[in-house]
């Protein structure tokens, strides 16, 4: 590579950090955020039903419903059980939770995804005005659904939603798990989604609460059916329609599912990320030239050496700067900052996997079914 195309690059990435981190709705802020308010240990959730659509999560369910029988009393819950394979109907059936129902879905139409056919099965047994969709993998510490539920009530949102700690144990979920949320933070900043603009609307569909009026005003998960990326696509019909939606970061909703290993992580990137760009090579294009510009350009300057060691340095500064409230929140040690521009480059070629995948036909899978694009 030129020294001249260094140099530009470097300048390039040095200025893209600047205006990243002197944007005043601060997507790298992690001041968006909501825990469980463990002073309530018996709140009153007569007003909202969980959906629990569960696709082979025997391994899970259980804990997850343990989860629900801590938040208080009252609560309506329903499992969607998605033909599942394993014993997911027994598991959930063998927790002693009041209020708890175990639904199956009929098959699959075509044209539906998965998750949003298991909670349109589910959708006529919710009798209640607020609706909890939780995915079967999030655990929610003691208080967390009285949080949400007083959030909502409180601020007149009609939805709510909590990006779940994902889990961050070994060494390539350190590296690009937190990552994942910076980079969902970028694109999707949450200041901007939680403010009255329909330009910018997003959600994390692990663990959502909602009004049933609402729901119902958009169309109901019929109005989502094909969509791939459904949390985010229901928080835009929300605010297209008047709602008002937030979201935040949390350390009271965790995900039970593990990543051991790079492989697992790059089919769940891969399986959507082309999706994100909506199919567009444009974007594609445009998406890769900032991610050079943003992470290996940086360090490609400092090997230079030179003048261009110090436009890299400044560069990697910003950039590591804009990433440590980040692993902060997540209490990880910063030593992992330094594998930021590692991760950003892995995320590239995640996102030029899933357009491959596209461009020869391959369709998204996920839990042994294929859906089109």
């Amino acid at each position: 590579m030129s020294a001249t195309l260094v140099h530009w690059l470097a300048l390039s990435g040095l200025g893209l950090w600047i205006v990243i981190l002197l944007l005043p709705w601060r997507p790298w802020s992690t001041r968006e955020s909501l825990d469980g308010d463990t002073t309530i240990t018996d709140a009153d959730l007569s007003d909202v039903t969980v959906l629990v659509p569960a696709r082979n999560e025997a391994r899970h369910i259980a804990a997850t419903l343990e989860g629900l029988r801590r938040q208080g009393h009252s609560l309506e819950v329903v499992v969607i059980d998605d033909h599942s394979d394993d014993d997911t109907s027994g598991a959930a059936a063998r927790v002693p939770l009041d209020g708890l129902r175990i639904v199956r879905p009929p098959p699959l139409e075509e044209g539906w995804s998965g998750k949003l056919w298991a909670l349109q099965a589910g959708l006529p047994h919710a009798s209640r005005p607020l609706l909890l969709l939780l995915d079967a993998d999030i655990l929610l510490r003691p208080g967390t659904i009285p949080a949400l539920r007083a959030k909502l009530l409180r601020e007149g949102l009609d939805l709510v939603s909590l990006m779940a700690r994902l889990r961050m144990e070994n060494a390539w979920e350190r590296c690009l798990m937190p990552a994942f949320i910076y980079f969902f933070k970028l694109l999707y900043p949450f200041s901007l989604a939680n403010s009255r603009s329909p330009l910018v609307a997003a959600a994390a569909g692990g663990c959502i609460l909602m009004r049933r009026q609402r729901l119902d005003q958009i169309g109901g998960f019929h109005a989502l059916r094909d969509a791939l990326i459904d949390d985010c696509t229901l928080a835009a019909r929300v605010k297209a329609t008047g709602g008002r939606t937030w979201l935040g970061l949390t350390h009271s909703a965790v995900s039970q599912r593990g990543y051991d290993g790079l492989a697992p992580i790059w089919e769940m990137v891969a399986r959507t990320a082309f999706t994100q760009l909506r199919y567009s090579t444009t974007l594609l294009v445009s998406c890769t030239l900032l991610m050079t510009i943003a992470f290996p350009a940086p360090v490609l300057a400092i090997l230079a050496g030179g003048r261009e060691t110090l436009i890299g340095l400044g560069a990697l500064a910003l950039m590591l700067l804009t990433y440590l409230p980040v692993l902060d929140y997540y209490r990880l040690p910063r030593s992992w900052l330094l594998t930021l521009p590692l991760a950003g480059c892995l995320y590239l070629a995640m996102t030029w996997s899933s357009a491959w995948r596209y461009w020869r036909g391959h369709r998204s899978r996920w839990k042994g079914r294929v859906y089109a694009r």
